[in-house]
Formats: C-alpha cells, structure tokens, sequence
C-alpha cells in the first residue's frame, strides 16, 4: 500500500488526542456463516454502546468528530462508522444508536442501493434502499461514500477513479439534497491516485482501516470490531489506537528531523 506524502495531511502535536473511529459492517442476529467476519451481533453492539457511555463518551459520525476536533471538543466523543450499507443497520443498529443517543457514519454505494453485497463470496445480505438511506439520513446519521460498486481502488485508471469516486459523491448528493463530505475506501485499501481523486472529488475526508502510518484527514485510520469482541476486547482496541497514534506521530517527527517531544 502506498503512503504518499499528498496523504499526510496532520501535523503531530505534543498531546494531541484524536478519538478512535471504530468500524463495523453488519448488525444482525442471523446465524448463517460469517466467512469475512463482518456481523455484529445486535446485542453485543448494545454492550459495546452501554461501554461507551459508561466511559463518559458519545459516539459520533466521522464528519462531527473532524468538526469537534477542529474547535477542540472531541476529547469525549468516539466515532463508530458502518461500511457496506447494510439494510440491517437500518432494522437493528439505527434504533440502538437512538436509544442511547449517539450517531454514526454509514458509508453506502449508491451503484447497489436495494441490491446485495454481490463483491463477496459468503452469504448474500441485502442493502439498503434509496427510501432507507435517506430514512438514515434524516434520523441524523452521516451518509458517506464507499464507492459506487465498492471497486478495490489501487491501480485503477482515472476514469474507472472518477466514476466510483466523483460519480458516486454526485449521486448520493442528488439522493439525499445536502452534502457528501465522507468518503471510506473498500476494503481499506488506497494509493496515491486514490487519495488525490478522493480529494478532487470535493470530499472533505477518506477512512481507511487501522492504517497509521499516512494518517491525516484523507486517510483516517479506524479500529476494526470483530462478532466476538465483548468489552474487555473493545477497551484494548481503543487502547492500542492511542499507543499506535502515538507511535505514528512519533514517526513521523523523527523522518522530519524534530525531536520527540517537540
């Protein structure tokens, strides 16, 4: 995977905290077979929210985390983000996420709204429609891209760029009549084409997936949940985010040329 400097869009700061993003697919109690490990449980992601608010945190979208940051309000919130557009977010996750007050961003493709998660090799979920994205939307939830057939992005030509990518913010834009600031690259995966189409596009940000190296607003990394993650699991999560931002920020100083602690 590339990590061009274009991507490198943070500067470290001597006690700078950016809150974990964290990242599901699936909210469903469906017993069929998990080959991609991407369904959650309904009542394991209401222990983790339970969690959540226990700390004393809200979980929030990506686009209010990036805003909070910038004014210095995101030390109590965490992101939690939903890839793929599953209709099951819709059916189990939305009500969670309002019995408990939070929101979420969900990254859909609007080339398979209503359709299935034809990319995969396991079981066949369906998607949610154009009626449930804006239903989401409208209940307070960020609707994001995720392309618009959830193409794997590094090496492709700059058409196949702009139609998953420009196309794809242009669509969702009509759909919902507001905004699409939020981009998240399938599978998590980006070079430097990506990124730079990504930007060109007029997103305001890209998530990645557990990727610190670049870091930065256009490739924001994020903690993956997996189905069997209970509370002892996601608190190790959210602690290893710190101590690898950490790492990252340390790194990043040191190809510079700055001290440590400067």
């Amino acid at each position: 995977m590339a990590t061009p400097e274009s991507v490198r869009a943070v500067t470290c700061v001597p006690g700078a905290h950016t809150p974990p993003v964290l990242m599901y697919h699936s909210i469903s109690p469906s017993v069929l077979p998990d080959p991609h490990r991407v369904r959650v449980h309904p009542v394991r992601l209401e222990e983790h929210l339970r969690l959540i608010r226990r700390l004393g945190l809200r979980g929030v979208s990506v686009a209010e985390l990036l805003r909070a940051g910038e004014t210095g309000r995101a030390a109590r919130l965490i992101g939690l983000t939903f890839d793929d557009g599953y209709a099951d977010f819709a059916e189990y996750a939305a009500p969670l996420l309002a019995r408990y007050g939070m929101t979420a961003s969900v990254y859909v493709l609007p080339g398979l709204l209503g359709g299935e998660n034809e990319w995969d090799d396991g079981p066949r979920l369906r998607l949610m429609d154009a009626d449930q994205v804006r239903a989401v939307a409208v209940a307070g939830h960020e609707v994001g891209s995720h392309t618009f057939t959830h193409m794997r992005l590094p090496g492709a030509d700059a058409g196949s760029l702009t139609a998953e990518i420009a196309e794809s913010r242009r669509v969702l834009q009509d759909l919902l009549k507001r905004p699409v600031p939020g981009f998240c690259y399938p599978y998590g995966s980006f070079d430097a084409a990506a990124v730079d189409a990504v930007r060109a596009a007029g997103y305001d940000y890209g998530c990645v997936t557990g990727d610190y190296r670049p870091g930065g607003r256009f490739a924001f990394p994020r903690c993956y949940v997996s189905p069997v993650d209970r509370v002892p699991h996601l608190l190790a999560r959210m602690a290893r985010h710190h101590v690898r931002q950490w790492a990252s920020c340390r790194s990043q100083r040191a190809a510079r040329g700055q001290p440590a602690g400067s």
